[in-house]
């Protein structure tokens, strides 16, 4: 027997409950693997059978023998970072989805347990259900990535989906979201893009093999944005997404999380909803995609148990994933080229086609005193000195140029 420990029975400690549970005897006629869950800590009473191998002392957990793997779904930095450090210096493995601690303090966790000669794995941190780490440690291990960008928050994506389709403002769409639970009551971290910033650095941590701190990444979230912007979008041919992407350079790599107007036609154009994917491109293979829930109790609970397994089979060997403590270096955003669209008032029409050149001009019926258009690819910088010299400028929203467009 693997005997397991949960440690946050909330959403996906207990979906992981669930899963190890339901799936008993197919996991086991698979991998040959007998999973048990043989202890649970959380601070609330907890009912049914979990109840029964439930405890508040997190000691327990340490102290108890049949425990291998303890599973840290609790979520915040503190106290789990404080507790999977211990559980790491009790020989326990650690499995996680909190992606706030991973992007935080991932290596220091990765170096100790390699010390140690245990795991330290997170692969539900990013993408929920989606086998984005795995896919990158394993399948991709041979790639030289140049690039990758994801939808990475299902939150952000579900509000921008019903403003685009529903023609609604943010703030009525936000508040659907958190009625159907998408949003939490405060939903900060998702749409200020907080949450796609650590995943993003997560993710490039692990493809460059150096530290990423999420504070150094460029994050915009989507809480400015109006219904305008996207029937703009609409207009010409495009949609609106929170997009968290790098790209390698000779200088450095060029990190950010912002919203970007997608055009038809391209791979994330029609990840709607509360859906997440994401493209990853090589010098070798092009450009591939992962697509699906990036949430939810049963996906996340899936990666999550996924982990353990991986775990439970190379006991003693070192298969977790990692990063040096060398920083990486990230370069400055405005020297990286893409289009924009810019809105601003009509009187600047003449005006827009003396600095950008002969670009598509649309109206909307209901903003007579605008015209919205796309630009050419630019420089931000340059084109910020462009934008700059418009009499009555509105706003503007960076484009994401396709890596096959």
């Amino acid at each position: 027997m693997t005997g397991i420990a949960i440690l946050g029975f909330g959403t996906v400690g207990s979906g992981v409950y669930n899963v190890i549970e339901k799936n008993h005897d197919h996991i086991m006629a698979n991998t040959g693997l007998d999973l048990k869950v043989v202890r649970i800590c959380d601070i609330k009473d907890i009912d049914g059978e979990p109840g029964k191998i439930a405890t508040k002392d997190f000691e327990d957990l340490l102290k108890d023998p049949r425990v291998e793997i303890i599973v840290e779904t609790m979520g915040g930095l503190h106290p789990a970072r404080e507790f999977s450090e211990m559980a790491l210096d009790a020989g326990k493995s650690v499995v996680t989805s909190n992606k706030e601690l991973v992007a935080d303090c991932g290596g220091v966790f990765l170096r100790k347990a390699k010390e140690l000669g245990l795991n330290y794995m997170f692969e539900a941190s990013v993408g929920g259900g989606i086998p984005v780490i795995r896919s990158i440690m394993n399948s991709l291990v041979g790639e030289d990535i140049t690039s990758a960008k994801g939808i990475l928050n299902g939150t952000t994506n579900y509000i921008l989906t019903k403003m685009s389709e529903e023609g609604v403002e943010y703030k009525d769409a936000l508040t659907e979201a958190q009625r159907l639970g998408y949003a939490e009551k405060d939903p900060t971290d998702d749409v200020e893009g907080i949450d796609a910033c650590r995943k993003i650095a997560i993710i490039a941590s692990l493809i460059y093999q150096k530290a990423v701190d999420p504070e150094d990444i460029y994050t915009e979230g989507i809480s400015s944005l109006t219904k305008t912007d996207l029937e703009y979008a609409s207009k010409l041919k495009a949609t609106i997404k929170l997009l968290a992407k790098f790209r390698k350079t000779d200088e450095g790599v060029a990190m950010m999380v912002c919203p970007f107007v997608i055009k038809r036609g391209t791979p994330l154009y029609g990840v709607n909803g509360v859906y997440n994917a994401v493209t990853v491109n090589g010098t070798m293979m092009g450009e591939i995609m992962y697509y699906g829930k990036g949430a939810g109790m049963y996906p996340t609970a899936s990666a999550v148990v996924a982990d353990v397994i991986r775990e439970a089979q190379h006991f003693g060997k070192d298969i977790s994933p990692g990063w040096t403590a060398d920083k990486m270096k990230l370069i400055d955003i405005c020297e990286e080229v893409r289009f924009f669209l810019v809105r601003t008032g009509k009187e600047d029409e003449d005006l827009v086609k003396e600095l950008f050149g002969d670009v598509k001009i649309v109206h909307l019926e209901d903003r007579p005193e605008e015209i919205g258009f796309f630009t050419p690819e630019y420089k931000e910088k340059d084109f910020m000195e462009l934008y700059n010299r418009l009499s009555c400028p509105v706003k503007f929203i960076r484009g994401d140029i396709d890596a096959d467009s």
